[in-house]
């Protein structure tokens, strides 16, 4: 039944030359051939034959998985994810926009494994017990024609853009144009930015890029961005969500770091300052020096490492707090 429906709904539709690309600011990912659009061979495929359905169904399609996901829109009218004053190529577009709350794009993807469909991985993982793993995705849907093909950034049936940026290799479809993205070679991830060279460097040591003006000054530990954010416990190298990089080098996400901030000062990895304690330091000295200690306890003295500057020092102990020789 659903190969019937596929059939007799493809044979309505006519095939279109894909659009020229006029401007040369679109994103593309520079080691796949299926970032910019093939004319000819688009040409010459006929919907039918592009997505002629095999004997055992590899699109696994239903008419639900037909049925166009949009992105919601809050209360004040923006949409989720984007900005109240949207770009200015957006700007025109008035109506409902395809895709999540994730992503705004014109197609779905098919899970590799459990072969069903969704907008994006992130509502596949919401809802299922494995993750969707994006690099093995093979087959998108257009929602725009309702056509299961293989995974590119145009449709072969209606010549579509199926998003303003595909990557390849991460199979990732993004179609907000406000948003700049690359693909990093080195950390083998698409990140948000220009690129590599024009607002970000890739650091070998920490494998994380880091924005061009703290390149010099970030301090280097080994894979920082290759473990789980310490509040909310999610991988933080291939996080969707903004990172913040700590002065000791140390990363968490940026809305965790935030709040963070508002109960404590130092790192939950290090234990170092993560913002400048000078004038509690010299409070908590004034309150040292304001109150005596017992005289059981006056000559006694402690062996301390100092967590800011690791240096060790032997010093007059107090029940308030051990200050550090050298910092």
């Amino acid at each position: 039944m659903t190969e019937g429906y596929a059939v007799a709904h493809l044979e309505t539709l006519r095939p279109n030359s894909p659009p020229n690309i006029a401007s040369p600011e679109r994103p593309y990912t520079p080691n796949s051939t299926l970032s910019q659009p093939d004319t000819a061979a688009s040409a010459s495929i006929s919907p039918v034959s592009s997505v002629s359905l095999k004997s055992d169904d590899p699109y696994n399609i239903c008419a639900a998985d037909l049925e166009p996901s949009y992105r919601p829109i809050e209360s004040g009218g923006a949409r989720v994810g984007e900005t109240e004053e949207p770009h200015s190529e957006d700007s025109d577009d008035d109506g409902p926009c395809f895709g999540c709350k994730h992503y705004k794009r014109n197609v779905k993807v098919q899970c590799y494994d459990c072969r069903k469909w969704y907008p994006c991985r992130h509502c596949h993982d919401e809802v299922e017990k494995h993750a969707l793993d994006r690099r093995k995705t093979e087959h998108m849907l257009c929602v725009l024609c309702q056509t299961p093909q293989p995974a590119s950034g145009y449709c072969r049936a209606c010549g579509r853009c199926a998003a303003w940026y595909y990557c390849d290799i991460c199979k990732l479809w993004d179609d907000d144009t406000s948003k700049k993205i690359y693909h990093c070679l080195d950390c083998g991830i698409c990140r948000v930015g220009e690129g590599i060279g024009k607002d970000y460097v890739h650091c070998k040591k920490c494998n994380v890029c880091i924005s061009i003006g703290h390149a010099d000054s970030h301090r280097c530990i080994e894979r920082a961005t290759e473990c789980d954010c310490p509040i909310c416990g999610e991988y933080l190298f291939n996080s969707s969500a903004d990172v913040a990089s700590m002065p000791c080098g140390h990363y968490m996400h940026k809305g965790c770091y935030k709040d963070y901030l508002d109960v404590a000062y130092k790192c939950p990895f290090c234990k170092k300052s993560v913002i400048n304690m000078e004038l509690s330091w010299r409070k908590l000295t004034h309150d040292i020096e304001s109150q005596p200690m017992p005289p059981q306890f006056d000559k006694t003295r402690v062996n301390i490492q100092c967590n800011d500057c690791s240096a060790k020092s032997n010093v007059k102990y107090h029940w308030l707090g051990n200050k550090c020789n050298t910092c």
